[in-house]
């Protein structure tokens, strides 16, 4: 029974792939990482939590704006390169103040690779620590909402700083 599900899996990556290395195996251990962790974090907060806060428009826009920022701080500041450098290599900037990386690797460091190099996938984690957060540790999660909203505000300023900089020169 086992090589039949083994021999299926194989056979389904084949068609999939193609001639792409794909590491379809790895990604279903980051999707079961993230539903154990998921999983466990709801249990905990049932078990422990008299109750689960509703989250609000605030908590909601503090959530979405500190999501979008931490997910590019992880995924694209030259800061945590460290990071992600065991998994990537750099190939240049991609944007103001960030870098571009290529992933390396095979297997799971390759799927891990693309999930710290993409905002879009960071940002599933990082909101659902944020929500986490809003479970166990709700103030301090809101403070460091607050922060990172603050900072994201702060970067589209200086953006269009540059913008109308640039504008005045032109």
């Amino acid at each position: 029974m086992m090589n039949t599900v083994v021999d299926t899996a194989r056979k389904q990556k084949e068609h999939y792939a193609g001639d792409e290395d794909r590491p379809l195996g790895s990604y279903l251990g980051t999707l079961a990482v993230y539903a154990v962790t998921t999983g466990a974090m709801a249990l905990l907060a049932k078990r422990f939590r008299d109750r689960v806060p509703g989250v609000g428009a605030g908590d909601l826009a503090l959530m979405a704006i500190t999501t979008h920022k931490l997910s590019r701080l992880i995924a694209k500041d030259p800061v945590t390169s460290p990071l992600r450098a065991p998994f990537t290599r750099y190939s240049g900037t991609s944007g103001p103040a960030e870098v571009a990386e290529e992933v390396r690797g095979h297997g799971a460091r390759h799927a891990v690779g693309e999930l710290v190099t993409c905002p879009f996938c960071t940002g599933q984690w990082v909101a659902t620590a944020y929500a986490a957060g809003l479970v166990f540790a709700p103030e301090a999660t809101r403070f460091a909402g607050a922060t990172m909203t603050a900072v994201a505000a702060s970067d589209w300023l200086q953006l269009a700083y540059a913008r109308l900089q640039q504008a005045a020169e032109g």
